[in-house]
């Protein structure tokens, strides 16, 4: 695909309308987690250091309709601290008031567009709403890669209104640190697959075992590995019905002669809770559940990354919220970060585990998309990628 970047565009004097990716935790009306409006300000600075005017649209939650807890005001009050200008906020995405708030809204200066999902158009890709919501722009730049796998008015009918349109740098960034992984990867190429459900990661796997030379298996989705094969698990999570897919997996990797790791032993306790013991060994006693890789699986999982040159990460190895089943996925992560190798991570959860640990800047990179991460690895055409080709 050829995806024109923000700096093949002639942006001075004009209106841009940016997909960004404002979809940030809050409580209590306050920000908790403020990295996924840091990732796209490169792109907002760009604008308007071009001498145009940026117009910011993104969603937050999953609002029916419009409730004021779900406003972009404190993404506002952010984004005013951060670039150094009063960025107002918009009182509706469409409208003739917001229309006329774009066309006085001076060259170098943003706006923020409300809530883009108090629409229900936004996510039905209403062409009425996609016009409306691309009046008064002269260009479009979409650097919201955790939206690219919707087609929503916003990620790609807006598209078929403004013929100038790019991908921002958050978006570039992700797009080819993706790449890396599908494209004539460097091999020895590994696969660190975790997380609750086989069931997400079923056709990532499919995918995958078509390019990478192991593949190592942790979280609660091992489980359902470990049951198909007939070991027992105890109370461990197991999605029962898919089972035979396991074994199908499991199968098409020993076709491939693609290493299929799996826990060899297991932290275990009664429940993940704080006040709980863990217990190790290489079997789980029937009242037990597994909750995170034993040390011999940490050693085994580091042994496959010394040698590696290519890996992605989906997925916790453990019930990482708690400081005693985080163990397995705090060493591999240092090891990984140590390899030289790579490596690219994927999926809210995975850069959840990792944030705030200084070994984590040095993973060549964390994606900021859960699904469209996955739907990437798994092969599917993306439509707010789609929609930018030229």
């Amino acid at each position: 695909m050829t995806v024109p970047s923000i700096r093949d565009l002639d942006l001075k004097g004009k209106k841009v309308l940016v997909r960004c990716d404002f979809n940030v935790p809050l409580e209590g009306g306050k920000i908790t987690d403020t990295s996924r409006i840091d990732a796209s300000l490169d792109t907002i600075r760009y604008i308007l250091d071009q001498g145009a005017a940026a117009i910011l649209c993104s969603h937050l939650g999953r609002p029916k309709e419009r409730v004021p807890e779900l406003s972009l005001k404190p993404v506002a009050e952010y984004l005013s601290q951060v670039l150094g200008q009063k960025i107002a906020l918009a009182p509706d995405c469409i409208g003739d008031i917001t229309l006329r708030l774009i066309n006085s809204l001076p060259m170098g200066h943003a706006l923020l567009l409300e809530n883009l999902r108090f629409h229900c158009e936004e996510e039905a890709n209403d062409p009425d709403f996609a016009h409306e919501l691309a009046r008064g722009k002269d260009a479009y730049v979409n650097d919201a890669f955790g939206t690219a796998h919707r087609a929503h008015a916003s990620t790609a009918g807006v598209t078929h209104f403004l013929s100038e349109r790019a991908a921002g740098f958050l978006m570039m960034r992700e797009l080819e640190a993706l790449r890396l992984l599908t494209v004539d990867p460097e091999h020895p190429y590994v696969a660190i697959l975790g997380g609750a459900k086989v069931s997400d990661k079923i056709g990532v796997l499919k995918n995958l075992l078509t390019k990478v030379d192991a593949v190592l298996v942790g979280g609660a989705m091992a489980y359902t590995f470990l049951k198909a094969q007939g070991i027992a698990v105890g109370k461990s999570r197991v999605e029962e019905d898919k089972l035979e897919v396991a074994r199908e997996i499991l199968a098409a990797a020993a076709a491939r002669n693609v290493r299929f790791i799996l826990p060899s032993d297991h932290v275990f306790a009664a429940a993940p809770q704080a006040d709980v013991v863990a217990e190790t060994g290489t079997e789980i006693p029937a009242d037990k559940m597994g909750l995170d890789i034993g040390p011999r699986t940490v050693q085994q999982f580091i042994a496959e990354l010394a040698g590696a040159k290519t890996v992605v990460w989906n997925g916790p190895l453990g019930y990482f919220e708690l400081p005693q089943f985080a163990t397995g996925t705090m060493a591999v992560g240092t090891a990984l970060a140590d390899s030289g190798a790579k490596s690219v991570l994927g999926g809210g959860d995975t850069a959840a585990a990792v944030a705030g640990h200084e070994w984590a800047k040095r993973f060549t990179h964390i994606s900021t998309g859960g699904g469209a991460t996955l739907e990437f690895l798994e092969g599917i055409e993306l439509p707010g990628v789609k929609a930018l080709e030229r």
